[in-house]
């Protein structure tokens, strides 16, 4: 997931069932009563994503049973697309978006049938070779490719989309290859202030293209995942010529299957066939269908209503992200045609509510809250165990080295423990402590905020509700100096390492503005301990570190208090095929997309 610096998050007016959207909970009016729902959670499968060969990295990708070419899709979103500029795209619906126009270096293989994933090459014609011990790792272009004018796409392309990057008007994308190239933070930027564009480059000792197909990447120290790094959607080629800066945003140049077409801002967006594409080249995508046709707008309702009828264009209409809406689950749930074209999955993203450490210094106190929190209850406001489960840890149980933690007893006491928080109010002296909680102000928030309210003050609190609009929430709660205790956010692991959650969100020197520390937490002890993880080479290891200093965080720190693990339960219209889940996204994969 991103606090728009560091690593991605969902958009904040969605809920746990939805990875384009960000993640919150509701009362029994959203959610329902909890009579209809599932006998049993859905089945959470820890996240094992391999590392392909080159002959994995092969195109053209197999074709499906039962696919053919033509037709339009009509996809059905809540949320307007902000950004097309691969370099600032970091929230998951956009993610899962750009991997129909754009390439990376690498990228993900989603096998449908067996649920395996796969990391290729994509641009590369593999996942690359390192060298130096992991501290240098090289590229190699494949034949063929091209942008949608017909251009051959070079190394020098590549370079072009990298060093772009630290250009200041890129401020919202994902900064892992950055920052492991020169600088953590935001120091990168002075080792090219400018970007490319004033015609000063990164040295060959940092980014080198000796020829037209290869790149190399020089690192101070190994780093065993610059193959998941260089698969995010800013790590591609943008042509210099055609680079238009800050209007890249509205009009990229396609490499991929399909380029962009009738893109309004607010309103819509169409993605046509790329004829300059070739299917030899990629190993991933398909290009069955003639348009996907996107409409903004569509609140999980109407989705949910249109796609379950399946009438006119919505019977080839899908979603990237919205999912069931929590009003109607049950009624999906008892609909056996729905539910034959649905699937519920587990996501990447992790619903948590940070405690302004700067207002709430003792430990005692954001215990008692973690402690009176109702975990249970707010998830049971978007819909149950089909919208997540409830969370005990920080980290996910999708990513690598996962293991059941549960220091507050979440899944004991759904509705929070009161007696545990009250002990620790008293001895604290801190009983009637005024508690400030911000929201957003949607639906399921809205109906969050009693819930949270009424067990709070069963704990002893009192509190105080500060609602905030939902397209200015991050901004309000990513403020360092901000007037608020509590606030909710969701965050998705970029990869299936608590290395992109870890560091993020607790690592003291991201404590500043717009960061996703939303907690300010700056433990001398958390930051020793990430900065030692950082330098181990091997990936299974590391996974396993991370988790350990993740369990650390939240017992010994205590700056957030998880809420529940997303999934995501969504449908699709009867004449479209082709449909899976993209774990890594944690949204639905439009590349094998076709109309029956």
């Amino acid at each position: 997931m991103t606090s728009t610096t560091l690593s991605r998050r969902v958009r904040i007016p969605a809920i746990a069932v939805a990875a384009g959207a960000l993640v919150l909970s509701a009362c029994s009016s959203g959610g329902g009563d909890g009579k209809d729902k599932p006998s049993k959670e859905p089945e959470i499968k820890q996240q094992t994503i391999s590392i392909g060969t080159a002959q994995d990295s092969t195109g053209p990708a197999p074709d499906l049973p039962g696919a053919k070419k033509g037709g339009t899709v009509t996809v059905l979103q809540r949320d307007a697309f902000e950004h097309l500029d691969p370099g600032q795209i970091y929230v998951s619906d956009e993610l899962i978006m750009q991997t129909l126009f754009n390439r990376t270096l690498t990228t993900y293989k989603v096998d449908d049938a067996t649920g395996k994933v796969t990391l290729v090459g994509d641009l590369a014609t593999d996942t690359g070779k390192s060298t130096d011990g992991g501290k240098t790792w090289t590229y190699t272009l494949k034949d063929g490719l091209k942008f949608e004018d017909g251009t051959p796409i070079t190394s020098r392309d590549v370079r072009h989309g990298v060093e772009r990057l630290y250009a200041k008007y890129q401020v919202s994308g994902p900064t892992y290859l950055q920052q492991w190239l020169s600088g953590p933070g935001q120091t990168f930027r002075k080792a090219l202030p400018d970007g490319p564009y004033k015609g000063k480059h990164l040295p060959d000792s940092v980014l080198e293209t000796p020829d037209d197909k290869t790149i190399v990447f020089h690192f101070d120290q190994p780093r065993a995942e610059v193959p998941f790094a260089v698969a995010m959607p800013n790590i591609t080629a943008v042509p210099a010529a055609k680079d238009t800066q800050e209007r890249y945003d509205k009009a990229p140049v396609a490499s991929g299957p399909y380029k962009i077409q009738n893109f309004k801002p607010d309103k819509g967006i169409e993605f046509v066939r790329n004829p300059s594409w070739d299917p030899k080249t990629d190993a991933v995508r398909h290009q069955y269908v003639d348009k996907f046709s996107v409409t903004f707008g569509h609140q999980w309702v109407d989705s949910t209503r249109r796609l379950v009828a399946g009438q006119g264009a919505d019977r080839t209409g899908m979603t990237f992200t919205n999912a069931v809406d929590p009003s109607l689950i049950s009624t999906v749930l008892k609909n056996k045609d729905a539910m034959a074209r649905s699937f519920t999955k587990t996501q990447p993203y992790v619903d948590v509510v940070s405690f302004n450490m700067d207002r709430l210094k003792d430990k005692r106190v954001r215990q008692a809250l973690a402690w009176a929190w109702p975990s249970g209850q707010v998830l049971q406001q978007y819909g149950g165990v089909k919208a997540g489960e409830v969370a005990g840890g920080l980290v996910g149980p999708t990513l690598k080295g996962y293991q059941p933690f549960d220091p507050f007893e979440k899944k004991k006491y759904p509705a929070g423990n009161p007696e545990k928080a009250k002990a620790l109010l008293k001895e604290a002296g801190q009983e009637g402590k005024t508690i400030v909680y911000a929201y957003a102000n949607t639906g399921p928030a809205q109906n969050s905020a009693v819930v949270v309210e009424r067990a709070l003050e069963k704990a002893g609190f009192q509190v105080e509700k500060k609602e905030i609009d939902s397209t200015t929430y991050y901004t309000q709660i990513g403020k360092v100096k901000n007037q608020f205790d509590a606030y909710r956010s969701s965050w998705g692991a970029d990869w299936p390492s608590a290395s992109t959650v870890v560091p993020p969100l607790y690592d003291g020197k991201n404590v500043y503005d717009d960061s996703a520390n939303y907690a300010h937490l700056d433990s001398a002890s958390v930051n020793a301990d990430i900065a030692k993880a950082e330098k181990i080479g091997d990936i299974d290891q590391a996974g396993s570190e991370w988790i350990k200093i993740s369990q650390k965080i939240l017992t010994e720190e205590v700056p957030q208090v998880p809420i529940f693990y997303n999934r995501l339960f969504t449908l699709w219209g009867s004449g479209v095929g082709g449909v899976k889940f993209h774990e890594p996204y944690g949204a639905v994969d439009p590349t094998a997309v076709f109309v029956k």
